[in-house]
Protein backbone atom coordinates (compact mmCIF):
# COMPACT_ATOMS: atom_id res chain seq x y z
CA UNK A 1 0.00 0.00 0.00
CA UNK A 2 1.54 3.76 -0.86
CA UNK A 3 1.47 5.34 2.16
CA UNK A 4 2.59 9.21 1.12
CA UNK A 5 3.08 10.72 4.33
CA UNK A 6 5.97 7.82 4.47
CA UNK A 7 6.86 8.56 1.06
CA UNK A 8 7.68 12.37 1.28
CA UNK A 9 9.64 11.58 4.68
CA UNK A 10 11.46 9.46 2.78
CA UNK A 11 12.06 11.65 0.14
CA UNK A 12 13.42 14.33 2.52
CA UNK A 13 16.36 12.12 3.80
CA UNK A 14 17.43 10.87 0.70
CA UNK A 15 19.61 12.54 -1.99
CA UNK A 16 18.16 13.05 -5.71
CA UNK A 17 21.25 11.17 -7.14
CA UNK A 18 19.75 8.09 -5.20
CA UNK A 19 16.85 7.90 -7.25
CA UNK A 20 16.61 6.42 -10.42
CA UNK A 21 13.97 9.08 -11.70
CA UNK A 22 12.37 8.76 -15.17
CA UNK A 23 11.01 11.77 -17.24
CA UNK A 24 7.62 12.71 -17.12
CA UNK A 25 6.07 14.46 -19.92
CA UNK A 26 2.89 16.90 -19.17
CA UNK A 27 0.53 16.84 -22.08
CA UNK A 28 -1.79 20.32 -22.19
CA UNK A 29 -4.18 20.76 -24.45
CA UNK A 30 -5.45 24.31 -25.18
CA UNK A 31 -7.23 26.59 -27.56
CA UNK A 32 -7.35 30.15 -27.80
CA UNK A 33 -9.75 30.86 -25.18
CA UNK A 34 -8.21 29.46 -22.59
CA UNK A 35 -4.99 30.81 -22.83
CA UNK A 36 -5.48 32.77 -20.11
CA UNK A 37 -5.11 30.18 -17.32
CA UNK A 38 -1.59 28.76 -19.14
CA UNK A 39 0.12 30.89 -16.63
CA UNK A 40 -1.34 29.09 -13.67
CA UNK A 41 -0.78 25.82 -14.68
CA UNK A 42 2.95 26.84 -15.45
CA UNK A 43 3.41 27.41 -12.09
CA UNK A 44 1.89 24.58 -10.65
CA UNK A 45 4.60 23.17 -13.16
CA UNK A 46 7.21 25.08 -11.71
CA UNK A 47 6.20 24.54 -8.22
CA UNK A 48 6.67 20.28 -8.67
CA UNK A 49 8.88 18.56 -6.08
CA UNK A 50 9.53 15.91 -9.00
CA UNK A 51 12.31 17.90 -10.77
CA UNK A 52 12.51 15.41 -14.16
CA UNK A 53 9.53 16.72 -16.14
CA UNK A 54 8.99 18.07 -19.61
CA UNK A 55 6.03 20.27 -20.73
CA UNK A 56 4.01 19.41 -24.21
CA UNK A 57 1.68 22.29 -24.62
CA UNK A 58 -0.50 21.15 -27.82
CA UNK A 59 -2.32 24.30 -29.60
CA UNK A 60 -6.00 23.25 -31.18
CA UNK A 61 -5.76 25.89 -33.85
CA UNK A 62 -3.33 28.35 -35.85
CA UNK A 63 -0.11 29.61 -34.83
CA UNK A 64 -1.47 31.95 -32.53
CA UNK A 65 0.70 35.21 -31.23
CA UNK A 66 -1.88 35.33 -27.83
CA UNK A 67 -0.51 32.06 -27.06
CA UNK A 68 3.36 32.25 -27.60
CA UNK A 69 3.18 35.81 -26.49
CA UNK A 70 1.36 34.09 -23.00
CA UNK A 71 3.89 31.81 -22.60
CA UNK A 72 6.82 34.33 -23.31
CA UNK A 73 5.48 36.80 -20.38
CA UNK A 74 4.91 33.79 -17.71
CA UNK A 75 8.24 32.58 -18.48
CA UNK A 76 7.09 29.20 -20.13
CA UNK A 77 8.85 29.86 -23.48
CA UNK A 78 12.53 30.67 -21.87
CA UNK A 79 12.20 27.32 -20.36
CA UNK A 80 13.71 24.12 -22.48
CA UNK A 81 11.55 21.84 -20.77
CA UNK A 82 8.72 22.99 -22.93
CA UNK A 83 7.91 21.57 -26.42
CA UNK A 84 5.27 23.30 -27.85
CA UNK A 85 2.96 22.34 -31.08
CA UNK A 86 0.42 23.61 -32.84
CA UNK A 87 -2.63 21.74 -35.08
CA UNK A 88 -2.93 24.62 -37.53
CA UNK A 89 -7.06 23.77 -37.16
CA UNK A 90 -9.04 23.01 -34.46
CA UNK A 91 -9.88 19.52 -33.93
CA UNK A 92 -11.30 19.28 -30.74
CA UNK A 93 -9.42 17.83 -27.35
CA UNK A 94 -9.33 14.51 -28.18
CA UNK A 95 -7.30 14.85 -31.51
CA UNK A 96 -5.19 17.78 -30.00
CA UNK A 97 -4.03 15.02 -27.33
CA UNK A 98 -3.30 12.59 -29.47
CA UNK A 99 -1.12 15.21 -31.66
CA UNK A 100 0.79 15.14 -28.66
CA UNK A 101 1.18 11.96 -27.85
CA UNK A 102 2.39 11.21 -30.76
CA UNK A 103 5.83 13.86 -30.21
CA UNK A 104 6.04 11.76 -26.64
CA UNK A 105 8.98 9.36 -26.27
CA UNK A 106 8.87 9.55 -22.19
CA UNK A 107 7.75 6.45 -20.43
CA UNK A 108 4.99 8.46 -18.26
CA UNK A 109 2.48 11.16 -19.19
CA UNK A 110 0.83 13.22 -17.13
CA UNK A 111 -2.54 14.70 -18.32
CA UNK A 112 -2.80 18.11 -17.21
CA UNK A 113 -5.86 20.49 -18.89
CA UNK A 114 -5.05 23.56 -19.44
CA UNK A 115 -7.70 25.21 -17.08
CA UNK A 116 -6.49 22.79 -14.32
CA UNK A 117 -3.40 22.92 -11.74
CA UNK A 118 -1.42 19.99 -10.29
CA UNK A 119 -1.05 20.05 -6.58
CA UNK A 120 3.00 20.12 -6.04
CA UNK A 121 3.46 16.91 -5.09
CA UNK A 122 1.21 15.54 -7.62
CA UNK A 123 3.99 14.27 -9.99
CA UNK A 124 6.56 12.94 -6.86
CA UNK A 125 3.44 10.91 -5.35
CA UNK A 126 1.99 9.41 -8.54
CA UNK A 127 5.81 8.57 -9.96
CA UNK A 128 6.38 6.98 -6.60
CA UNK A 129 3.40 4.90 -6.35
CA UNK A 130 3.94 3.81 -10.30
CA UNK A 131 7.17 2.89 -9.17
CA UNK A 132 6.38 0.87 -6.29
CA UNK A 133 3.42 -0.92 -8.27
CA UNK A 134 5.59 -1.87 -11.82
CA UNK A 135 2.36 -3.83 -13.20
CA UNK A 136 0.30 -1.11 -12.59
CA UNK A 137 -0.28 1.19 -15.76
CA UNK A 138 -1.97 3.72 -14.37
CA UNK A 139 -1.81 6.12 -11.19
CA UNK A 140 -4.48 8.36 -9.37
CA UNK A 141 -5.24 10.14 -6.99
CA UNK A 142 -8.26 12.86 -5.64
CA UNK A 143 -9.32 16.06 -7.12
CA UNK A 144 -9.62 18.94 -5.65
CA UNK A 145 -12.61 21.86 -6.93
CA UNK A 146 -10.63 25.03 -7.03
CA UNK A 147 -13.22 28.00 -7.25
CA UNK A 148 -12.83 31.21 -8.30
CA UNK A 149 -12.12 32.29 -5.11
CA UNK A 150 -9.02 30.23 -4.71
CA UNK A 151 -10.53 27.81 -2.29
CA UNK A 152 -9.96 24.61 -2.73
CA UNK A 153 -12.63 21.77 -1.97
CA UNK A 154 -12.32 18.71 -1.27
CA UNK A 155 -15.22 15.76 -1.43
CA UNK A 156 -15.07 12.30 -0.72
CA UNK A 157 -12.89 9.44 -2.29
CA UNK A 158 -14.15 6.18 -2.39
CA UNK A 159 -10.89 4.25 -2.88
CA UNK A 160 -7.97 3.41 -0.39
CA UNK A 161 -4.53 3.93 -1.01
CA UNK A 162 -3.13 1.09 -3.05
CA UNK A 163 -3.26 -1.15 -6.00
CA UNK A 164 -6.50 -0.83 -7.96
CA UNK A 165 -7.53 -4.20 -9.90
CA UNK A 166 -7.79 -4.38 -13.34
CA UNK A 167 -11.84 -3.39 -14.28
CA UNK A 168 -12.32 -1.92 -10.95
CA UNK A 169 -13.10 1.54 -12.52
CA UNK A 170 -16.04 0.21 -14.41
CA UNK A 171 -17.67 -1.50 -11.97
CA UNK A 172 -17.80 1.51 -10.09
CA UNK A 173 -18.73 3.93 -12.91
CA UNK A 174 -22.29 4.60 -12.52
CA UNK A 175 -24.13 6.06 -15.82
CA UNK A 176 -27.87 6.10 -15.02
CA UNK A 177 -28.81 9.48 -15.45
CA UNK A 178 -29.62 10.80 -12.46
CA UNK A 179 -27.08 9.76 -10.48
CA UNK A 180 -24.22 9.45 -12.94
CA UNK A 181 -20.62 10.01 -11.82
CA UNK A 182 -17.23 8.92 -12.68
CA UNK A 183 -15.42 7.28 -9.74
CA UNK A 184 -12.10 8.47 -10.35
CA UNK A 185 -11.38 12.38 -11.78
CA UNK A 186 -10.31 11.74 -15.32
CA UNK A 187 -8.19 14.58 -15.91
CA UNK A 188 -5.26 14.28 -13.53
CA UNK A 189 -4.43 10.39 -14.38
CA UNK A 190 -0.19 9.74 -14.50
CA UNK A 191 -0.28 6.97 -17.50
CA UNK A 192 2.54 4.58 -18.74
CA UNK A 193 2.80 5.32 -22.10
CA UNK A 194 2.31 2.15 -23.05
CA UNK A 195 -0.72 1.68 -22.08
CA UNK A 196 -2.21 4.93 -23.39
CA UNK A 197 -0.96 3.68 -26.90
CA UNK A 198 -2.54 -0.05 -25.91
CA UNK A 199 -5.91 1.96 -24.97
CA UNK A 200 -6.13 4.49 -28.15
CA UNK A 201 -5.59 7.49 -26.72
CA UNK A 202 -8.01 9.51 -26.05
CA UNK A 203 -11.24 8.40 -27.42
CA UNK A 204 -13.29 10.18 -30.71
CA UNK A 205 -16.41 10.85 -28.37
CA UNK A 206 -18.00 14.47 -27.49
CA UNK A 207 -17.12 15.75 -24.04
CA UNK A 208 -16.31 12.33 -22.45
CA UNK A 209 -13.24 11.55 -24.42
CA UNK A 210 -10.99 11.44 -21.20
CA UNK A 211 -13.38 9.22 -19.33
CA UNK A 212 -13.56 6.71 -21.98
CA UNK A 213 -10.04 6.61 -22.25
CA UNK A 214 -10.07 5.51 -18.56
CA UNK A 215 -13.05 2.97 -18.82
CA UNK A 216 -10.62 1.15 -21.65
CA UNK A 217 -7.47 1.19 -19.59
CA UNK A 218 -9.12 -0.01 -16.38
CA UNK A 219 -10.58 -2.20 -18.78
CA UNK A 220 -6.98 -3.43 -19.91
CA UNK A 221 -4.38 -2.90 -16.93
CA UNK A 222 -4.83 -2.58 -13.21
CA UNK A 223 -3.95 0.56 -11.46
CA UNK A 224 -2.86 2.49 -8.67
CA UNK A 225 -4.29 5.12 -6.26
CA UNK A 226 -2.73 7.30 -3.75
CA UNK A 227 -4.12 8.93 -0.78
CA UNK A 228 -3.05 12.84 -1.48
CA UNK A 229 -4.61 15.24 -3.30
CA UNK A 230 -3.43 15.14 -6.85
CA UNK A 231 -5.64 17.68 -9.01
CA UNK A 232 -7.01 21.12 -8.87
CA UNK A 233 -9.74 21.19 -10.34
CA UNK A 234 -10.55 24.81 -11.73
CA UNK A 235 -14.71 25.88 -11.70
CA UNK A 236 -15.18 28.18 -14.17
CA UNK A 237 -18.39 29.61 -16.45
CA UNK A 238 -16.13 28.56 -19.78
CA UNK A 239 -16.55 24.78 -19.13
CA UNK A 240 -18.36 22.81 -21.35
CA UNK A 241 -20.73 21.42 -19.21
CA UNK A 242 -21.47 24.50 -17.54
CA UNK A 243 -23.20 25.57 -21.16
CA UNK A 244 -26.34 24.27 -23.03
CA UNK A 245 -25.94 21.49 -25.26
CA UNK A 246 -28.39 20.23 -28.33
CA UNK A 247 -26.68 17.15 -28.31
CA UNK A 248 -28.63 13.80 -28.40
CA UNK A 249 -25.91 11.39 -28.33
CA UNK A 250 -24.69 11.17 -24.62
CA UNK A 251 -26.66 7.86 -23.77
CA UNK A 252 -25.07 6.40 -27.19
CA UNK A 253 -21.82 7.21 -25.97
CA UNK A 254 -21.98 5.69 -22.54
CA UNK A 255 -23.17 2.29 -24.15
CA UNK A 256 -20.43 2.48 -26.43
CA UNK A 257 -17.90 3.38 -23.66
CA UNK A 258 -18.90 0.21 -21.72
CA UNK A 259 -19.55 -2.08 -24.55
CA UNK A 260 -15.94 -1.18 -25.34
CA UNK A 261 -14.46 -1.75 -21.81
CA UNK A 262 -16.26 -5.28 -21.25
CA UNK A 263 -15.27 -6.37 -24.41
CA UNK A 264 -11.50 -5.79 -23.06
CA UNK A 265 -11.64 -7.11 -19.78
CA UNK A 266 -12.66 -11.00 -21.80
CA UNK A 267 -9.21 -9.89 -23.48
CA UNK A 268 -5.72 -10.91 -21.95
CA UNK A 269 -5.30 -7.16 -20.90
CA UNK A 270 -2.38 -5.42 -20.67
CA UNK A 271 1.11 -6.22 -19.84
CA UNK A 272 3.77 -4.04 -18.31
CA UNK A 273 7.08 -4.01 -20.37
CA UNK A 274 10.18 -5.68 -18.01
CA UNK A 275 12.20 -3.38 -17.05
CA UNK A 276 15.80 -2.60 -17.86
Amino acid sequence: MINVTDYHRHWAHVDMAEWALVEIAVLTAVHAGYTRFLPAAWRSLCAQTYPDWSWYVQVDGARSPEVVGTLIGCGAADDPRLRLGFNGTREGPAVTRNVALGRIAAPLVQNLDADDELEPNALATLGAALATQPSAGFAVGPARDLLGSGELRSFPWDFPAGPLARGALVDAWITTPDTYRVPVHPAGVLWRRDLLLAAGGWAALRGMEDTALLMSASALAAGVVVDAPTLRYRKHHLQHSTRPSIFEGGGEQISLVRARAEALLLGPGWLAAPAH
